[in-house]
Parts: structure tokens; sequence; C-alpha cells
């Protein structure tokens, strides 16, 4: 209990205050609801910096952890693009699309957060140095950065081909 205590005492504000962002964001998408394309560009945004920001910062580059992000970029971006956002509208003058609501984002957002706060916390607890740790890190930083890089696309593509007929908005995927 006190090894809890003293990890969240040491995690940063920005940290809760990205959390509750997450989870805002999760319980807003339950519902249909219509909102501007860059809006749906932000936590994207967050996950894959987070993630591209552990292969950029490691210390240590030996092989198994970079082949490890590797191997999950490549996994995670195919992922991303099937799961892409389901679109119900689409207004391009206005920049902006109606989804259905779907539990996906919540979980999505929260389990995201959650694989990279623990590697966070492995880091700062100094275990990066062993093996295991160190590939399991890059591993869930590459998913993240892919997964949302393979997302983001897949927003793009339905926005793009929306009129064409090829997304209709009865799958409640995220």
């Amino acid at each position: 209990m006190q090894i809890a205590f003293r990890i969240l005492a040491h995690t940063p504000i920005w940290a809760f205050i990205l959390l509750a962002y997450l989870i805002w964001q999760g319980v807003q998408a339950l519902r249909p609801r219509t909102q501007a394309v860059w809006r749906m560009l932000i936590v994207p945004l967050v996950f894959f910096g987070m993630g591209l920001s552990r292969l950029v910062l490691a210390r240590d580059h030996t092989l198994e952890p970079l082949l490890a992000w590797f191997a999950a970029l490549a996994v995670f971006a195919a992922l991303g693009l099937f799961n892409g956002p389901r679109l119900l509208a689409v207004d391009r003058p206005n920049g902006t699309v109606t989804r259905p609501g779907s539990i996906g984002p919540l979980l999505r957002n929260v389990t995201v957060f959650s694989l990279q706060y623990g590697v966070a916390v492995a880091t700062a607890m100094k275990l990066e140095p062993h093996a295991a740790v160190a590939i399991i890190g890059h591993a869930v930083s590459g998913a993240s950065a892919s997964y949302f890089s393979g997302w983001a696309i897949a927003l793009w593509r339905a926005y793009r081909n929306f009129d064409r007929g090829q997304n209709t908005g009865s799958s409640n995927r995220s």
C-alpha cells in the first residue's frame, strides 16, 4: 500500500488531468454525437506522442526493445485501420462528423492510458534496464503510436469516402 501511495504521490498532475479528459471523452462517446473532425484527433495525437516519445527518448537502444516497438507498430497499425471510427454523417462545409454511440473509446482510452502509465511507473522505478521491462515498454509504446496512427488514417478515409457509400455507420466500433 505504501508503494502505491508513493507512486500516486509522485505522479505529475498532468497525468491525472489527462486521465480525467480521456474518461470524459469516453463517456461522451457513449451517445451518438456530432463533433469537429479536428477534435476527434486530439486523443490520437496525445497517444501517438506518448508512444513515439519512448522510441525517441530511450536511453538504451538495444535490438530487442526496438524490434518490439516495430513489431507492435506493424500489428497495431493494421488494427487501428480496421477499427477506425464509423461515421453516420459528414458535414464537410462545417468540418463535422456524426458518430454512433459506443463504449469502445472509453475502454480503449482507459486501457491505453493504464498501459502507458504502467510503463512510466516501471521506468521511474528504474526497472527499465531489465530486458523484459524494456521490451514490454517499447511494445506498448509502439502499439500506442501505431494504433492511433492507423485510426487517424481510417478516420481520414471514412471522411473522404463517406459520400461514396463506403460507410454505413451500422457498426458500433469506435
